[in-house]
């Protein structure tokens, strides 16, 4: 069985998309229509923008979003067994698998990425990798911590925490302290997955709601709790919680392993899925 995963943000880079959009006219068509849909030409930023220009919220979350959603479609044939996505890829991957038409996930990518951005100028938070901690200990620093969050299971002995500036600077001091090989803020904007961003998951929730969901083709492990789903209400749901809940992706990649995939496949800029994957599963195919 091949699962099929969709990355999130940061694994953007200058030129992503550029020979997908010289090569196929169903991409150039695709991104065409993504340019139009947003107002601005996202393709250009795409294709020559600076590392700089792409690290804008409002660019590299549909950027993302477009080139993974472009691959899938290149693929001759697409028929997964299962999909999931990373965070922002969560998005790529309903597409992919038919729950929501594409100019409705562009949409919703960008009102997420409008409303990710308010959320973060109201209270100054961040985010923080810990590596080489058992999940059970840094859970356990973090509730010592007022506001400081598990927000991604990236996979065994690498967690993302977040919460406010200064908060995060102390547990990161307590991490190293419980035995982390390294405890480090990242350079983000924001405390994403975590309660911090309940004012985005407002905003987005009216735009969840206005959008028509279907049956996926196969099912989608969501972030939220690393089990499948194909029932429209459900993935709705769930995509709605996904704001200010912990992405677990350690547990989707030992679900997905657990119900047969024996393949997984990363479609989207960069390869970052394909290492976490490894460490999670170390006998997974690519």
């Amino acid at each position: 069985m091949t699962a099929y995963v969709f990355p999130g943000q940061g694994s953007q880079f200058t030129g992503m998309g550029k020979e997908l959009y010289d090569s196929n006219p169903k991409v150039k068509e695709l991104f065409e229509k993504a340019n139009e849909i947003l107002g601005f030409r996202i393709t250009d930023i795409m294709f020559e923008g600076s590392a700089e220009d792409l690290k804008q919220t409002k660019v590299t979350q549909p950027a993302v979003f477009l080139h993974s959603v472009a691959e899938a479609l290149t693929l001759e044939e697409f028929k997964p067994d299962m999909v999931a996505g990373h965070s922002l890829g969560e998005f790529s991957a309903l597409v992919a698998a038919g729950a929501i038409a594409f100019e409705d996930g562009l949409k919703l990518v960008y009102a997420r990425a409008m409303a990710m951005q308010k959320a973060c100028e109201l209270t100054p938070s961040t985010m923080a990798a810990v590596l080489g901690l058992d999940d059970a200990k840094v859970e356990g620093v973090c509730e010592n911590f007022e506001g400081v969050v598990p927000a991604n299971y990236n996979c065994p002995g690498q967690l993302v925490i977040s919460g406010p500036i200064d908060t995060i600077k102390d547990a990161c001091k307590a991490m190293k302290e419980a035995g982390a090989k390294r405890a480090l803020p990242l350079p983000v904007g924001g405390a994403f997955h975590s309660p911090l961003m309940e004012p985005a998951r407002q905003e987005l929730a009216e735009a969840i709601e206005k959008t028509e969901f279907r049956t996926p083709i196969c099912p989608i492990y969501q972030n939220v709790d690393a089990l499948p789903h194909t029932s429209p209400q459900e993935i709705k749901d769930n995509l709605l919680k996904q704001l200010t809940s912990p992405v677990r992706w350690t547990q989707t990649v030992l679900n997905m392993t657990q119900d047969g995939a024996k393949k997984f496949a990363e479609l989207g800029p960069g390869s970052v899925l394909e290492g976490l994957i490894k460490k999670c599963n170390p006998e997974a195919l690519f």
